[in-house]
């Protein structure tokens, strides 16, 4: 694994609970930083959420975890290594779906022409309702 050369490279050893942090964070997908602390906490029963939420912010500060907001809820992490992509969140069932960003490729260039504002698509989630959950609906129609 990278992580420990990337974090040395900047000053930082790769402690047990840092590493325990970004496994779980790789096993668990988008994660939040409850999830990620009771994953932690199958291993190292010590480990307490403040030590969860420093550990995420010095990861993202390096750039190996990064962070998107998928609700109301806190904001959910996943490694920085995985291909850029945004997120379509069911509102009915709560699934989430990872789509390329090409698939708002014009809306991005459209606002940056129009607005001159550069779309951040990693952090960009798009709220509806799902094929299965559509279908289920109108089953019972």
């Amino acid at each position: 694994m990278g992580w420990e050369h990337e974090l040395r490279s900047r000053g930082y050893r790769l402690t047990p609970q840092r590493q325990l942090v970004l496994e779980a964070v790789e096993t668990l997908g988008h994660a939040t930083p409850d999830d990620i602390a009771a994953e932690v906490r199958r291993v190292a029963s010590t480990v307490n959420i403040s030590t969860v939420y420093r550990t995420l912010e010095l990861l993202e500060d390096l750039g190996l975890v990064t962070h998107t907001h998928l609700g109301h809820g806190s904001a959910t992490y996943h490694p920085a290594a995985d291909a850029d992509h945004l997120h379509l969140v069911c509102r009915d069932c709560g699934n989430v779906d990872e789509v390329p960003p090409t698939l708002v490729q014009g809306a991005v260039d459209r606002i940056a022409t129009e607005r001159g504002f550069h779309v951040d698509v990693g952090h960009f989630a798009i709220f509806g309702t799902c094929r299965g959950c559509r279908s289920a609906g109108s089953a019972g129609d």
